[in-house]
Parts: structure tokens; sequence; C-alpha cells
């Protein structure tokens, strides 16, 4: 069965628009002109993905992203924004809320097609790895957005863990602060290169005597290294 995707967005024509695009390229829909009524719907089914104006009658936009990420049920459901707004605030606030892609009015058809699949792509790869095992007391759950040190859940933000996400994809290899920005926000990279050094920073705080795995390789990236132990710590700080 194809992928089914939920539209939300309260001006008809757009809503048709989308509906019409999205179905000629093999997915399933089902549009709402609220946020009301896209939320009862998810008690009902969940999307593999949801196309969400900012500008809403009865909810914003950025509150309605908010609740589906605080939502266990929910909260990995990606989330691709949609607005005529072009403050680049609004982009990262957007993005800041848990939103995995940003799009603004007017888009192009081509161009949007391709960052659902990109977004797609990258969902379904954390939907086939459930729990990795780093050590017999180092743990993430990919479907829970979830680590564990020790028997106890580390408070991860959605960012810190997506960015464990992809070095632990292949450990050893290094991945340039370019391409953890595009993991984490995709084309509409809105942020800093440097951003990166500071929720690395941030997670080795939290990681404790596990944070040497995540290291630094000076004027290229980071990678994850679960082997190293005797790497100097302080040595791979940003």
């Amino acid at each position: 069965m194809s992928e089914l995707i939920y539209i939300t967005e309260d001006e008809e024509d757009i809503l048709e628009l989308l509906s019409m695009m999205l179905t000629s390229a093999g997915y399933r829909t089902r549009g709402f002109t609220t946020a009301k009524q896209m939320l009862e719907s998810m008690e009902q089914e969940l999307p593999e993905l949801i196309l969400l104006d900012l500008m809403l009658p009865d909810l914003d936009g950025l509150e309605a992203c908010r609740r589906i990420r605080s939502n266990p049920a929910w909260e990995l459901v990606p989330i691709v924004m949609l607005t005529a707004r072009s403050d680049i605030s609004d982009r990262v606030k957007g993005l800041e809320y848990g939103a995995d892609d940003y799009i603004s009015k007017p888009f192009d058809s081509s161009e949007l097609l391709a960052r659902i699949k990109a977004v797609l792509r990258r969902s379904g790869w954390e939907s086939t790895r459930n729990i990795l095992n780093i050590t017999d007391e180092f743990r993430l759950d990919f479907n829970r957005y979830e680590a564990w040190i020790k028997g106890q859940r580390v408070d991860l933000t959605i960012t810190e863990f997506k960015i464990l996400q992809l070095l632990t994809r292949h450990p050893g290899w290094v991945y340039k602060r370019s391409q953890i920005l595009d993991h984490l926000w995709g084309n509409d990279k809105v942020v800093i290169e440097r951003t990166v050094d500071v929720h690395i920073r941030n997670l080795r705080e939290k990681l404790g005597e596990f944070s040497y795995m995540l290291q630094n390789v000076r004027g290229l990236g980071y990678k994850f290294d679960a082997a190293s132990k005797e790497s100097k710590r302080e040595k791979n700080k940003p």
C-alpha cells in the first residue's frame, strides 16, 4: 500500500492542488482545512508524513507541530511545513519545533515532491532499526527517539538524537557539518554550521562516560567510534 500523507491547508484550492499532485505521484492523501481535524484523524490512523501549513484558522501550525512532537505515539511522524511567510525566524522556529523540512509558497511541484521523498527516505531508515545496543550499558531506541545509559533514560532533544542517529549509521565514517545539517533539516538549512558544534557539546555532556564516542576530526567534521575508548576526551571537544 502506498504511503498516506496528511495535507493540512486552509486554502481549499491549494489543498486540492496538493492532493492531485501527490495522488498522481502515487501517494494516498487525506486533506484537512483545520489543525483540529488533522489531530482528531491522527487518533484513528497515522500518516507516513504531514504537510502542515503554518497559517491555520484554528491553531497556529507551530503549535500543531509542537503537539504532534509532544505525543509519544505521534512524535516520529515526519512533518514538512508550508508557508507563504518568507521570514527566516519563522523557518527557524518551525525547525526548532520539530519540523523535518520547510518549503515556502509558491512552491515548485518537482521540488516539493523531491523534499517529500527525501524526508520519507530518512524516516524509513529510522523504522528499520529499532534498538541499537552500542554497549551493554548504552543503547538507542530509534522508534521512540530515546537513549538509555545504565538503565536510565537520557534527556535528549530531537535534534541531539537525530545527530546520534546519523553518526551511528556508519560508525567510523566522518560526517561533515554540512552533511549533519542536511540530515537534520534537509535542503533548507537556515542555521550556521557551527551550530552542530553546540549540539555535539551538549550531547557529550549528557552522554557522560560515553562522550568519547563522539569524536571531532579536525577540519572535517564528526564521527562515532565506540571502540576507541582510549581517545582523549579533551582533544575531541569542538
